[in-house]
């Protein structure tokens, strides 16, 4: 059970607001500094298997690491990538924060993501539950995801093509 007095803690809330500036970094489509947000050995994960934890050897709609998030930004950037095209608008509400480990120089935690999208008259809210692990960074180093992983809710049904990233 997670003890409520992490979330008094300053690498918590770093952590935190580091979650919630991604989230904004995404809906205002700013992904040249959502990329950098990542640490370079960082990945970025939307397993099928809602209960898998051996990422490597599951099926993933998604599993980037740097490279890989790099094609991925070019292809939201270029406008030809039908993801890209009339790209939705997204809103991001992310909460019910759970500290799942901290040390000085990581925090994990786990939170709920309800995201509402907009695109050709149609609007979609899609849920999951999102575990990050932030890298800590001293001094001038900034905090870092070393892992983002999106447990979508409907994550074994189909899933339509999205203009945006989760």
């Amino acid at each position: 059970m997670t003890n409520p007095i992490f979330l008094n803690d300053e690498r918590v809330q770093r952590a935190i607001q580091l979650v919630w500036h991604e989230a904004a970094l995404l809906d205002r489509k700013d992904y040249p500094a959502w990329e950098d947000l990542f640490a370079d050995d960082g990945h970025y994960i939307v397993p099928v298997d809602p209960e898998t934890e051996d990422f490597e050897s599951s099926l993933n709609m998604i599993y980037d690491d740097k490279r890989m998030r790099r094609l991925r930004v070019d292809r939201m950037m270029q406008g030809y990538a039908p993801s890209a095209v009339a790209a939705a608008t997204t809103v991001r509400v992310i909460n019910r924060f759970e500290v799942l480990a901290v040390s000085d120089e990581e925090v994990t935690l786990r939170s709920a993501q309800v995201l509402t999208a907009y695109k050709r008259h149609n609007t979609d809210t899609l849920g999951a539950d999102l575990t990050h692990r932030i890298q800590l960074g001293e001094g001038d180093n900034p905090d870092l995801i070393v892992q983002k992983v999106a447990r979508m809710i409907n994550s074994e049904d189909a899933i339509n093509a999205v203009g945006f990233l989760i």
